[in-house]
């Protein structure tokens, strides 16, 4: 065995352990937070970063974060898992707002702060840019995270979290074009980069959306769920390297095969079992990385250079702000006019405060060449504004939803699932009862008894529903839009078995379409 064999050996050994720490504090605040009510009352995720930070004010590292570990290695499972679950009927609602906030939000955002930082704080204007580029990624990972904690509404949920994914793809062509200007490798012209715009967007989605439908072809042809949950991860990863070395977004790739598979393939070319595994394989993933990502986002923290550049990070803290206000406000309003998005201010408040930045703010930051002068001036700005949304908008977010009335509802909704629970367990312990009837060793007036009794729980039960439904309306109306549905999709696989098996080539109209439509009418 050589000595670059035993070098190659330990490093990994090395590595392994590091790792295992990182996942050992990580897991440890999952548990403790879940033991002690004031820590509930903090995002899992912020409380992470919280740790993270007083890891760093004892000067413990616990790994060197670098661009490479996030971009290729964190980012892609965990954009794919969030563009799976992305539903194209709530999607394509509002599209148009998403697209307006994700392109014209980020040359908002990186004109913004890049003006200011450059008057107010005197910041180069080469470093400005890459700092601007660099902060106007509402990061996927930090927002979805902390709005699945909360629990905020469906089109609220999908209105952040798709502006966040595709704003994160074209925050990432901003920076390499931004950057190959400041290097000096290519000259600022409008026609330039809206070429190189369109091109570097363009191969993402299509390298995205032949990956995509190729899965599901596949997908179609076979029922292996191993080889199906293996092929999700390896459509992730892969597509972000294919497209990377094409010259693409990688990011908008994954994000175009995500939204295909979750949309298409996982529901026409898989069985209903197949998809429920691999969603829960993903949201594994999500939860694993999410819990690194977010305690080692504090880990990297230099006390000492935010304290040097204190002041440009209040000027960048300051504009991400008014910039990130500007651009929510104003183009709400342009598609409000544009498409009757109907947007509400209270929505627009939180798109705004909540547009957290997160951990591709800093790999972008981590990016930036060593021969750039302001290398570090541009890490500790980037730092310091990511610490800022994560701890101070991150943990107002909450009391904000609520002030505005936007989680008023989620106890009620909790109150009801439980009560309709409560209902379907009761009918299974019935049911189970009738089955047991011809039990010799149960008497038959205890028997008679307990389902007597039970029946009587039923009866309370279905009243408390009744009382449900009278006070509030709209909650008999989600459980018939929820069974709808459940039936369309139960159909849907129907039809998808068949197309599996051969006996189908395309898919036939929906028939339950017609009957609910009947049923609304009548």
């Amino acid at each position: 065995m050589t000595s670059e064999t035993i070098a190659q050996g330990a490093a990994i050994g090395a590595n392994l352990k590091q790792f295992l720490l990182v996942l050992l504090v990580s897991l440890s605040v999952a548990t403790l937070s879940q033991e002690f009510h004031w820590f509930r009352q903090i995002p899992y995720t912020l409380l992470l970063v919280i740790v993270g930070l007083g890891l760093a004010f004892f000067d413990v590292r616990l790994v060197n974060l670098s661009p490479q570990l996030i971009l290729l290695i964190f980012l892609p499972p965990l954009l794919f898992e969030a563009a799976w679950n992305l539903e194209w009927s709530y999607l394509k609602r509002d599209l148009v707002p998403i697209n307006l906030y994700a392109v014209l939000g980020v040359v908002i955002s990186v004109a913004g702060v890049a003006g200011l930082l450059k008057e107010v704080a005197r910041v180069p204007l080469s470093t400005a840019l890459l700092v601007g580029a660099s902060i106007s990624a509402t990061d996927p990972v930090s927002v979805i995270a902390l709005f699945r904690e909360l629990g905020v509404g469906k089109r609220l949920s999908t209105l952040m979290e798709a502006e966040s994914l595709f704003n994160d793809g074209i925050a990432v062509v901003a920076f390499s074009v931004l950057g190959g200007i400041a290097l000096g490798t290519d000259k600022f012209s409008i026609h330039h980069i809206v070429a190189q715009f369109f091109t570097v967007m363009g191969i993402g989605i299509g390298v995205g959306l032949l990956i995509g439908f190729g899965i599901s072809y596949l997908t179609q042809r076979f029922d292996l769920p191993f080889v199906e949950q293996s092929l999700t991860l390896v459509a992730a990863y892969g597509t972000y390297v294919i497209v990377d070395d094409l010259g693409g977004s990688g990011v908008i790739g994954v994000v175009t095969v995500g939204l295909v598979l979750g949309n298409f393939g996982s529901r026409f070319g898989m069985k209903p079992s197949t998809r429920l595994v691999i969603s829960e394989f993903l949201e594994f993933l999500a939860f694993l990385i999410n819990s690194i990502v977010f305690l080692l986002i504090g880990d990297q923290i230099k006390l000492a250079s935010l304290k040097e550049n204190l002041w440009y990070i209040i000027v960048a803290i300051a504009a991400v702000i008014i910039t990130r206000a500007i651009a929510i406000y104003a183009l709400s309003g342009l598609s409000n006019w544009l498409v009757k998005s109907q947007i509400s201010y209270s929505f627009q408040t939180v798109l705004w405060w909540g547009g957290l930045r997160g951990s591709v703010s800093i790999a972008l930051a981590l990016s930036v060449p060593g021969i750039l002068p302001d290398r570090e001036q541009t890490i500790a700005i980037v730092f310091g504004v990511v610490l800022f949304t994560l701890l101070v908008q991150g943990l107002t977010t909450k009391p904000l939803l609520d002030k505005l009335g936007l989680l008023s509802n989620q106890s009620l909704m909790e109150e009801y699932q439980q009560t309709l629970a409560r209902r379907v367990a009761l009918n299974q312990v019935l049911l189970r009862l009738s089955q047991l009837a011809n039990r010799k060793e149960i008497e038959p007036a205890y028997h008679l008894h307990l389902i007597a009794l039970i029946q009587e729980k039923i009866n309370c039960v279905l009243d408390e529903i009744n009382q449900f439904h009278q006070q509030h309306p709209q909650l008999e109306n989600q459980t018939i839009k929820k069974l709808k549905q459940e039936l369309l999709a139960v159909e849907s696989d129907t039809y998808a078995e068949f197309i599996r098996s051969g006996s189908l080539h395309k898919f036939p109209s929906s028939l339950l379409q017609e009957v609910f439509s009947d049923c609304d009418e009548g």
